[in-house]
């Protein structure tokens, strides 16, 4: 009997244990994919917001080398005549290896960490099931974050060359050897305390808004896909906007504490995230936090499309 009884509860661990595995793989497959889809469309916008978000700490526009550019227009001008269409994706290969595992543990982190607060009715505990879903939303983005951060370094530093001169790094691999050798491994990870800070609120609103809307949309399992796809869209864009102006200013800080990594600590034009934070609003003004930010919201419609085609994946496997 008591042969019997531990067979039994073994077997029921066992089958719990491959299902929550099996659950997690495929929460990290659909996170990836649908990331790397996402970003691949919308690189071009996220190259101009890059631009624009760093150009103020960028060596070349400081000298006066290369003019400043005025706004997304000019950007978007001067990029395709000086470097070329092809140029729009520089640093895109970088983003798909940096973003596939990034939005793949933010995905199966959330729900993985999800699982570990209590229950919450939606419509009794409002309160408690948005605080759940920014709760693990938030925690899930802080801790995939630390995981590809020297990945997301090298994105900000492939996009943000400027003039149509030759490149400042020649790939990811030179990039990431280059800045080491100047400022040692430590240097890849310059700006992780604000981001760390930033990716909170980010991805607790990009997260926690998704799920909260989600789970008032009366069409989120219409039969009718192009009902539910476009419902689940709002939904998303929604989100996606909203955590991107919340988080935004923490987002310039970190871009441009990333834009002197390379460089000997003499010659760092900010001397931390405080100093970083006082010297953008002193000498440029309060908007100054927010260059780029309406690129920024073009580019969120690529953060919605993550979120629908997440949620329409991970639809398909449940209904197997």
């Amino acid at each position: 009997l008591v042969s019997r009884s531990f067979c039994h509860i073994y077997g029921t661990s066992s089958s719990v244990l491959i299902s929550n595995m099996s659950d997690f793989l495929v929460n990290f497959i659909a996170g990836g994919v649908s990331g790397a889809v996402a970003k691949t469309c919308t690189a071009p916008i996220e190259r101009v917001k890059l631009l624009i978000q760093t150009q103020d700490a960028n060596p070349k526009i400081i000298s006066g080398e290369v003019a400043r550019y005025t706004g997304i227009v000019d950007c978007f001008t001067r990029v395709a005549s000086e470097q070329g269409v092809k140029a729009f994706w520089r640093g895109n290969a970088t983003n798909i290896i940096r973003y596939f595992p990034t939005q793949a543990f933010n995905f199966a982190f959330k729900d993985s960490i999800k699982a570990l607060f209590p229950k919450a009715d939606k419509n009794a505990e409002f309160a408690k099931f948005f605080l759940i879903n920014m709760a693990s939303g938030g925690l899930a983005g802080a801790g995939s974050l630390c995981i590809v951060y020297p990945l997301d370094y090298a994105r900000t530093r492939l996009a943000s060359d400027v003039g149509g001169g030759k490149a400042q790094f020649n790939g990811l691999l030179d990039c990431i050897k280059k800045t080491v050798a100047a400022g040692g491994v430590g240097s890849l990870y310059n700006g992780i305390g604000v981001s760390v800070v930033g990716i909170i609120p980010y991805r607790g609103v990009y997260f926690g808004l998704f799920d909260t809307l989600t789970g008032y949309n009366p069409l989120q399992k219409d039969e009718n896909s192009f009902k539910r796809a476009g419902s689940k869209f709002v939904c998303a864009q929604v989100s996606a906007i909203s955590a991107g102006y919340a988080s935004y200013p923490f987002d310039t800080v970190r871009r441009r504490l990333q834009m002197q990594s390379e460089k000997p600590e003499s010659e760092w034009v900010y001397k931390g995230t405080a100093d970083c934070f006082a010297k953008i609003m002193k000498d440029e003004g309060t908007g100054a936090l927010f260059k780029g930010a309406g690129a920024n919201a073009l580019r969120t419609v690529g953060a919605a499309m993550v979120l629908v085609l997440y949620s329409e994946i991970t639809a398909a496997f449940s209904s197997k």
